[in-house]
């Protein structure tokens, strides 16, 4: 695969390890903490992790408030409430704690507090002039990566668009990785982002910003995720692929920060802005129909193949358009066992507003990355596709390999 120059540098220090959660007080303190915004939801409150994080804060002598008022695809209405809330007790320092959505929440307010405005100010890259807050990320799931990007995901709250808003100072300085706190999500959860974190890792590996440090992270990611998503959905309280699962996620959230990602990820918002299809359904729907499409481009096909290689489904040898064929049936398998819908008919869409959703989703940006030029036209052929049940395996898969063939 051809590529093209790059540079690179990782700005965030990983910190792994079971009960690590019991070091954050520590690690703030390190980077200056003095009195601390924690930003979380109310769910991660009841599991008691907001308070382990509390008391860890709190041990090391520093203040702490906790803003518990994020919510599941955050908007700028959730933005401006933790501004406010911080503004109220004067924070130094932040720390996201939850999913991709409380590290969303805690990244947008840290852009208004530290630079005025507002959210859609930010909106692009390296649009802040000023220096932000020293932050923190503590995941308790595994599958956004957000904990290793610089880039907060926040909807307008009027529009429902997703607004991208990165920039080189909105890097958490430390991603806290305690597997132990995954172990409290729901199996929808554990399931849904699993299959956001194997999406990240097959599209980073083959977008047109891809590098060869961003496909060290993005197949490691994959080998690691392939490898333990059936056992975290099968033995939850597994730390070792609880672990493994979280590594994943942090990897490919360290591969996204360079290659950004491609059109499954544009095909999803659309869904989940229309339909509130829950992202990682949204994504696991669109990723095998994405995959095909791509893979009529020989680079990316090519980049497929790599990663079947990795997990040893394919071999070297092999021609790239088998290779692509074995990815396809493992990634059916994944998506079957993480009991991601088969089709966009099971999640109420509705073929008449193909044509609204093909729109929108060539206006997303991570389009613009994807290997193989894609529109509107194309857009709407795949969420054509994706009303078909996909196939499983074995028969099932020979046919649906045989409709490819004759299109």
């Amino acid at each position: 695969m051809t590529l093209s120059p790059f540079e690179y540098r990782q700005p965030v220090r990983l910190v792994y390890g079971e009960n690590s959660i019991e070091r954050l007080g520590d690690l703030v303190r390190e980077h200056g903490g003095t009195k601390v915004l924690l930003v979380t939801d109310k769910g991660i409150v009841q599991a008691g992790h907001a308070e382990r994080a509390a008391q860890s804060i709190s041990k090391a002598g520093l203040s702490v408030a906790t803003f518990d008022g994020v919510d599941e695809n955050p908007t700028t209405r959730h933005v401006s409430a933790c501004v406010e809330f911080a503004k109220k007790h004067d924070v130094t320092f932040i720390v996201g704690l939850g999913g991709g959505s409380s590290m969303d929440t805690a990244k947008g307010a840290n852009f208004v507090l530290s630079n005025g405005g507002k959210m859609a100010d930010y909106w692009g890259t390296n649009r802040a002039a000023k220096p932000m807050l020293p932050f923190i990320a503590v995941p308790t799931t595994a599958g956004t990566g957000s904990e290793c990007q610089s880039y907060a995901l926040i909807s307008d709250e009027d529009t429902h668009r997703k607004m991208a808003c990165g920039d080189d100072k909105a890097y958490a300085r430390v991603a806290l990785l305690d597997p132990v706190l995954t172990v409290s999500q729901p199996l929808a959860v554990t399931a849904n982002t699993g299959i956001d974190t194997i999406t990240h890792a097959l599209e980073a590996h083959v977008t047109t910003a891809r590098t060869p440090v961003s496909q060290i992270f993005s197949r490691e990611s994959w080998r690691l995720a392939e490898a333990h998503l059936e056992t975290v959905l099968h033995e939850p309280k597994n730390i070792a692929a609880r672990g493994a699962m979280q590594l994943a996620s942090a990897y490919g959230g360290m591969a996204i920060a360079q290659s950004m990602l491609g059109a499954a990820h544009s095909a999803a918002n659309p869904l989940t802005a229309v339909y509130n299809v829950v992202h990682g359904q949204a994504v696991g729907i669109m990723l095998p129909h994405v995959v095909r499409f791509n893979a009529q481009d020989t680079e990316a096909a090519l980049g497929y193949a790599d990663l079947a290689c990795a997990v040893k489904i394919a071999r070297g040898a092999d021609d790239p358009r088998q290779a692509v064929d074995s990815l396809l049936e493992r990634l059916f398998k994944l998506l079957a066992a993480a009991h991601i819908p088969e089709s966009l008919e099971q999640c109420g869409a509705a073929r008449s507003r193909v044509p609204e959703l093909a729109e929108d989703a060539a206006r997303q940006w991570t389009a613009r990355f994807n290997p193989r030029k894609i529109g509107m036209d194309d857009f709407r052929a795949l969420y054509e596709s994706a009303f078909h049940p996909r196939p499983m395996a074995g028969a099932d898969f020979a046919q649906f390999r045989q409709r490819r063939e004759d299109r």
